[in-house]
C-alpha cells in the first residue's frame, strides 16, 4: 500500500487528526510510516505537546517523575503542522471541512477524531481545593495542594485514578478518606475477589474507606472547601477533595454534524465513524477514549475503552483506514482486533489486567493467593476467557492474553497457559 500510495496520490490529498494526545499521535506516525506524504495537521486543544497521561496519579503526583519525563516522541519527529491550544467547535462532513474555535477552518480529505474523554464533574465543584485529575495542568495544580499539607484529602470515587491519587496521597503522609457508591471499590470493573483486595491494601496502608454511600453535595467555608457531605447524612471534614467519578467522552462539538453519538462517536469495526444511519462514513474515523467500537473479541459488541495500549492500538487502526480510503483502495479495511491492557501502580503492588473483566459474568481465581498479595483472576463470558487480572507482576499474565486473542476456551486449559501454576516474578 505504501509503494501505491507514493504513486497515486494528489499532492493536494490532506488529512487532518483532532487529538494531539497518545492516539492522534500514534495515528500521524502510522500515516508517515505507511507512505503518507501528503499534508496533516494535528489539533490539540492543550497548549502541552504529547505527554503520557497514565504517571500523572502516580509517579509525576508523587514527585517521582518531572514533565520532561512523560512527553512522548517531540513533534519535530513527525512531520505535521500542529495547532496547540485550538479547540474543534463544528464538523461539516459534506463540505469535508473542521471549523476552530478561532475561526480557522480545516479542509481534509480524511479526518480523524480523537478527542479523547474529560472527567465527569459534581456540581459544586468551582469551590476552592476541588480537585479533577485528567490533564498534566489538572495534575500540577493537585500536586501543589497536595504539598501544602491538607489537614485531610477526600477522594470521592473509587476507580482507579481515585485508589491512585489515594495511595500516593497517603504515601506523602496525608490522612485520606475515600467515598464510593458500590460496597467495594473497583467492583464493577474487576468483580469481588480483586476488589476486596483494594479494600484490605487501602485499609492496611491507612486509608479511611466510606463504601456503599454516595455524596450528596460539597460544602464551603467563603469559598473554601470545608467538608463532604453523604447520603446518609454524615459530614466528612475536608480541605481538599479530589473527584474521580469517571469520565465522558469529548464529542458535544460533534453535536449537528449528522454523526451518531451514542455513548462515544460510534464506527464500525475498522474505526470508521457512523451516521445516524448508522452507515460508514468515507475517509473519517475515530480512536481511542471517544471511540465506541463493535470488539471481534468480544462479539461485536460496541465498547469505549480507555487503556493506554488501546488508544496505541487504535490509532494503528485508523491511520490504515485513512489509507485504505485515500488510495481508492478495493474491498473492506481490516477491522481493529486489539487486546486492550492496562496496569495501575498502588503502594508497593502492581495491577495488571488483560482483556475486558468487566465483561465477564463469572470469575475464578486461577492462580496464587489474594493473601498472599499474589494472584491471577480470570473471567469467562459464554464459553470464553475474555480478560485476567494479575497483582504482583504475574509473568504468566502474557498466556491469559494470547488466549484472549485466540478466544479461547472458559475455564481455560492447563495446556493453554503451560507454565508451571503461580509462577511469579516481583
Amino acid at each position: 500500500m505504501t509503494a501505491r500510495w507514493a504513486l497515486e496520490r494528489s499532492p493536494a490529498q490532506r488529512v487532518v487528526i483532532v487529538g494531539a494526545s497518545l492516539a492522534g499521535l500514534r495515528a500521524a506516525e502510522a500515516l508517515r510510516a505507511g507512505g503518507f506524504d501528503g499534508s496533516l495537521h494535528v489539533v490539540g486543544d492543550e497548549v502541552h505537546e504529547p505527554y503520557a497521561r497514565p504517571p500523572l496519579s502516580k509517579a509525576l503526583l508523587a514527585g517521582a517523575k518531572t514533565l520532561e519525563e512523560l512527553r512522548l516522541p517531540p513533534m519535530a519527529a513527525v512531520d505535521a503542522s500542529w495547532h496547540l491550544g485550538a479547540t474543534a467547535v463544528k464538523l461539516d462532513i459534506s463540505a469535508r471541512r473542521l471549523l476552530l474555535h478561532d475561526g480557522t477552518r480545516l479542509s481534509f480529505d480524511a479526518l480523524l477524531i480523537a478527542t479523547g474523554a474529560r472527567p465527569r464533574r459534581l456540581a459544586a465543584e468551582q469551590i476552592d481545593g476541588v480537585h479533577v485529575l485528567r490533564t498534566l495542568d489538572d495534575a500540577r495544580r493537585l500536586r501543589t495542594a497536595l504539598l501544602e499539607r491538607p489537614t485531610r484529602v477526600t477522594v470521592v470515587g473509587g476507580g482507579f485514578i481515585g485508589l491512585e491519587v489515594a495511595a500516593t496521597a497517603r504515601q506523602l503522609g496525608l490522612a485520606v478518606t475515600l467515598v464510593d457508591g458500590a460496597p467495594l471499590p473497583m467492583l464493577a470493573a474487576v468483580g469481588n475477589r480483586v476488589a476486596a483486595f483494594f479494600a484490605r491494601q487501602h485499609r492496611r496502608h491507612g486509608v479511611d474507606l466510606r463504601l456503599g454511600i454516595g455524596v450528596t453535595g460539597l460544602q464551603a467555608d467563603t469559598g473554601q472547601l470545608s467538608a463532604v457531605e453523604l447520603a446518609d447524612g454524615t459530614r466528612l471534614t475536608a480541605d481538599l477533595a479530589v473527584v474521580g467519578l469517571g469520565t465522558v467522552p469529548n464529542n458535544a462539538w460533534l453535536r449537528g454534524s449528522g454523526l451518531l453519538l451514542d455513548g462515544g462517536v460510534r464506527t464500525d469495526a475498522a474505526l470508521r465513524v457512523l451516521d445516524k444511519g448508522a452507515k460508514p462514513v468515507p475517509g473519517i474515523v475515530a480512536a481511542g477514549d471517544v471511540a465506541r467500537t463493535p470488539h471481534t473479541l468480544f462479539d461485536d459488541e460496541p465498547l469505549r475503552v480507555e487503556h493506554w495500549t488501546n488508544a496505541v492500538d487504535q490509532a494503528g487502526t485508523a491511520a490504515r483506514t485513512m489509507l485504505h480510503h485515500l488510495t481508492g483502495a478495493t474491498g473492506e479495511p481490516a477491522p481493529y482486533i486489539g487486546v486492550p491492557s492496562f496496569w495501575s501502580d498502588q503502594y508497593d503492588t502492581k495491577i495488571l489486567s488483560v482483556g475486558l473483566p468487566a465483561l465477564g459474568t463469572e470469575s475464578r481465581l486461577l492462580e496464587g493467593d489474594p493473601t498472599d498479595g499474589r494472584f491471577l483472576v480470570g473471567y469467562g463470558r459464554r464459553g470464553r476467557l475474555v480478560g485476567a487480572v494479575a497483582v504482583g507482576h504475574a509473568r504468566r499474565l502474557a498466556a491469559y492474553r494470547r488466549q484472549i486473542a485466540a478466544r479461547g476456551p472458559w475455564p481455560p486449559t492447563a495446556s493453554a497457559t503451560a507454565v508451571p501454576a503461580a509462577r511469579f516474578t516481583t
